[in-house]
């Protein structure tokens, strides 16, 4: 190995896979363990000591903001020759060859690019074409399109085999119905000379399988090739990678398939899982030695993930010291555990020289920052929403208090404008836009157009629709002041449509909307209980919550920039550091999700975004689980979190509400109460009577042999979840699973 300057600064394992020259390499990146510093000592390495020009090496990242750190980092290492190096996301490498080879696949000088915006006034367009589609929802549509190109799947080979690849109906959507969508829409795009962003990849793969002299144009650029963030690219950006390495060889991709948590967005572990079956000859590097964390953090990280069966074998090591123990506080629900949360922030800082911003909240779901956000107010503690935005001003809450308002008050235009076509209804932007004109034409209140809006309207398809809207409209003025808060707002929701209308989108947009609707209902609930008042009161307290009260910052330092703890999901922490970080909601159906724990699959997913979680944290880290939860306005017990019994006793520490160890206090300890599945009497296939609790492998006479992931129920409504080898995940009913326990 050379001894060149750039080495200096590695350490062993860094430096072999900076120093490796040619065919493909795999570098198993740990979380904190110098990934991009990697990279970018690679490629430096690769012209200062092998003389490979600037203009043969590709990277490829993805985010633009990641891509321009890259080549700033590379620049200060070399100089202006890293100008000419080829550092960008996919999409722009993608436009790039595109713009000057597009012609190839008949795209025309110029060609446009489709915003979202612009796909969905597209696709109603076409909705307006394809008979009864005309309720579909675009954004639906919209999504299943984007997925079908992330796979490379066109029309025709939906056509051919759609059965297998989406099912027969998909959000309600029947399959030749969008197979017919996605036709049409892909002609319209085609006639307008343009392409939507999923185009830009798999057009690209189209040009370079249909005209290889192009892709070896390409390859020459691409002579050495760096693929980051390789476990969440998918079947597009896999075969394009692919295709780019195809004659050369030297790709090295960097990833930790401990940290692919984006399947919902397309992503496919098993791209780097099987990356040494792709490429035989491969080199692995394991980058393992953890510049951020202290080793009782790294000791927590590692016992979790461990467990997970579909990983490449990695254990993260401290550089740090070794540091405190992860805590565990048992919070009673869960306004007990935001309270505990600002008390920890207020304790730590007080002791401790920390800010604001040394401290994260992580959770799964975004509706759990509500409590956490009330919590931190009454405090006087500032908050800041990373990847999201307050609760009481995202798009569903609005809506359904707007309800609220227009019932409350006939003058507010504001809420009855927001209102007149939320869900949808066939009232259009431009009749909202005639009415509004009229009302202000006349000096009267939108309502008072709305009722007037056979004579404004003139007997169009809006008048008989804007009629139901009144009639529903009227019926809530009259119970606005009779129901209680909570149950006024489960009536909005159900008689206007609005929930049904998300049911039926089925989205993942839809479903965390929904969440939110639950969580307001939750929100009311509780007021209730706390002695709360009126609708409109609640009204008065919720545009309090709303505003931004920044004072608690000014009076830490006057003249400070603006801190605050950071309040975000799992899935938004990724690729960021704080000191102290709490995980929330570390409880079954929240973590794993209940959406999520179906199959071994989706379970291990969930195990790696707590895993991304824990190796967040710089110096200490808390986890927190209630023992009773609110959920759809009334209130549940809830079991700890079955990832909890990953870690080896000893390792974590119960604390209590004042953060004292309670080992050492004196007090009593909390009993830990960990998940356990219930243990359900089955009789198998052979008679003998079985307890099953999940991990244990079993065979089914129809299915084959599978592992057990779940278990629920009692009695003759037991069921029992298992993944088989063969046929995937099957919910049995037990006591006609016919079961047989393999050893």
């Amino acid at each position: 190995m050379s001894d060149h300057p750039l080495l200096d600064s590695l350490n062993e394992q860094q430096r072999a896979a900076v120093t490796h020259y040619g065919g493909p390499a795999l570098v198993i990146a740990g979380a904190g363990s110098g990934k991009t510093r990697t990279i970018v000592q690679r490629i430096a390495y690769l012209m200062a000591e092998h003389k490979v020009y600037p203009q043969q090496i590709l990277a490829v990242t993805f985010t633009n903001k990641a891509a321009g750190e890259l080549k700033e980092r590379v620049e200060g290492l070399i100089g202006n020759a890293a100008k000419d190096l080829w550092v960008s996301t996919f999409h722009a490498a993608c436009l790039r060859v595109l713009r000057t080879y597009g012609e190839l696949i008949d795209l025309r000088p110029g060609f446009a690019i489709y915003d979202e915006s612009d796909q969905l006034d597209l696709i109603k367009n076409v909705l307006e074409s394809v008979p009864g589609l005309g309720d579909a929802n675009p954004r639906v549509l919209r999504a299943l399109i984007e997925r079908a190109k992330s796979q490379l799947w066109s029309p025709q080979m939906l056509a051919s085999s759609g059965e297998q690849k989406l099912g027969g109906t998909i959000a309600g959507i029947p399959l030749e119905l969008l197979i017919e969508v996605y036709r049409r829409y892909q002609a319209r795009l085609h006639r307008a000379n343009a392409v939507d962003f999923s185009d830009i990849l798999s057009r690209t793969v189209e040009l370079f399988e249909a005209h290889p002299n192009t892709l070896d144009n390409v390859q020459q650029r691409a002579v050495f090739i760096h693929v980051d963030e390789y476990q969440d690219t998918n079947k597009v950006q896999y075969q394009l990678t692919r295709l780019l390495a195809e004659k050369y060889g030297n790709l090295m991709v960097v990833g930790d398939p401990d940290q692919g948590i984006y399947s919902f967005r397309g992503a496919d572990v098993r791209n780097i899982l099987d990356f040494q079956q792709d490429y035989e000859d491969a080199n692995v590097y394991r980058l393992e030695l953890n510049y951020r964390s202290t080793g009782r953090v790294l000791e927590v990280a590692n016992a979790v993930i461990l467990h997970n069966e579909n990983r490449l074998e990695k254990e993260l090591k401290p550089v740090k010291d070794t540091g405190e123990r992860a805590k565990v506080y048992r919070a009673v629900d869960h306004r007990a555990e935001a309270d505990f949360v600002a008390r920890q922030v207020e304790r730590l800082m007080a002791e401790r020289a920390y800010g604001f911003d040394d401290f994260v909240v992580l959770y799964r779901t975004n509706v759990q920052s509500r409590v956490l956000e009330e919590a931190m107010r009454r405090a006087s503690i500032p908050a800041r929403i990373v990847g999201g935005v307050g609760f009481y001003e995202r798009r569903e809450v609005k809506d359904a208090l707007s309800y609220a308002r227009a019932a409350l008050n006939p003058a507010d235009d504001v809420a009855w404008q927001r209102i007149l076509n939320r869900p949808k209804r066939g009232i259009g932007k431009t009749s909202l836009e005639r009415l509004a004109g009229a009302a202000a034409k006349r000096g009267v209140r939108f309502v008072d157009a709305l009722r007037a809006a056979d004579e404004i309207l003139k007997g169009t398809p809006a008048v008989a629709r804007i009629a139901n809207f009144l009639a529903l409209m009227e019926e809530l003025i009259e119970s606005v002041d009779l129901l209680p808060a909570a149950e006024f707002l489960r009536t909005v929701l159900e008689e206007s449509g609005y929930r049904k209308a998300l049911e039926d989108e089925g989205s993942f947009e839809a479903q965390a909307r929904l969440e939110n609707l639950d969580e307001l209902l939750n929100a009311l609930s509780e007021w209730e209980e706390d002695g709360g008042g009126s609708i409109g009161e609640f009204l008065d307290e919720a545009a309090l919550l709303a505003s931004v009260d920044d004072r608690a910052v000014k009076a830490v330092n006057p003249d400070a920039p603006e801190q605050a703890v950071t309040l975000m999901t799992l899935h938004n922490a990724k690729g960021l550091e704080f000191p102290i970080v709490f995980l929330v909601g570390l409880e079954e159906e929240l973590m794993p999700h209940r959406s999520s724990t179906g199959s071994l699959q989706e379970v291990e997913e969930e195990r790696r975004l707590l895993y991304v979680g824990i190796t967040r944290a710089q110096e200490e880290l808390f986890f927190v689980h209630c023992e009773s939860r609110m959920r759809f306005g009334r209130t549940e017990y809830t079991r700890p979190s079955r990832f909890l019994e990953d870690i080896p006793e000893g390792t974590l520490v119960d604390i209590d509400v004042f953060g004292r160890d309670l080992s050492d206090s004196g007090l009593n300890k909390f009993p830990r109460r960990t998940w356990r599945p219930p243990s359900i009497e089955v009789a198998t296939g052979s008679t003998q009577i079985t307890s099953f609790r999940g991990g244990e492998k079993v065979e089914h006479p129809r299915y084959g042999a599978g592992t057990v992931v779940g278990v629920s129920g009692e009695g003759m409504r037991a069921e029992i979840t298992v993944v088989f080898d063969q046929g995937g995940a099957k919910r049995l009913m037990v006591k006609y699973s016919n079961l047989t326990t393999l050893p």
